[in-house]
């Protein structure tokens, strides 16, 4: 009940800002300002050519992929070596999601 009395007070409160401020332009003769208004001059239309392939990132991401593999084979190693009790996969997939995911978003970009 308290923040309902509060919130029509406050918008009271702005609504009588902007009628006084309204009422002073006018007893002033002064003209709106236009900093509300913006109207649409032109409309035009550019096809975005794509963005040429970054060789570099390229070369990062064929770096990446057989880390990533070597890091799925390091893990299975290792949990069967110290007979960890979780599944490799909780670790493998996750990795190899995302990374197919950046890779994919990289060379199917627009």
């Amino acid at each position: 009940m308290r923040y309902s009395i509060f919130l029509f007070s406050v918008g009271a409160y702005c609504m009588a800002v902007v009628m006084f401020t309204t009422f002073l332009r006018l007893i002033t003769g002064r003209p709106p300002t236009d900093s509300g208004v913006v109207f649409v001059r032109d409309v035009s239309v550019v096809r975005k050519t794509r963005a040429p392939r970054n060789r570099r990132t390229e070369r990062l991401i064929l770096i990446s992929w057989p880390l990533i593999l070597a890091k799925s084979w390091l893990v299975i190693w290792a949990i069967e070596k110290y007979h960890v009790p979780i599944a490799a996969n909780w670790i493998i997939v996750p990795t190899v999601v995302f990374a197919a995911l950046c890779t994919g978003l990289y060379f199917l970009r627009e």
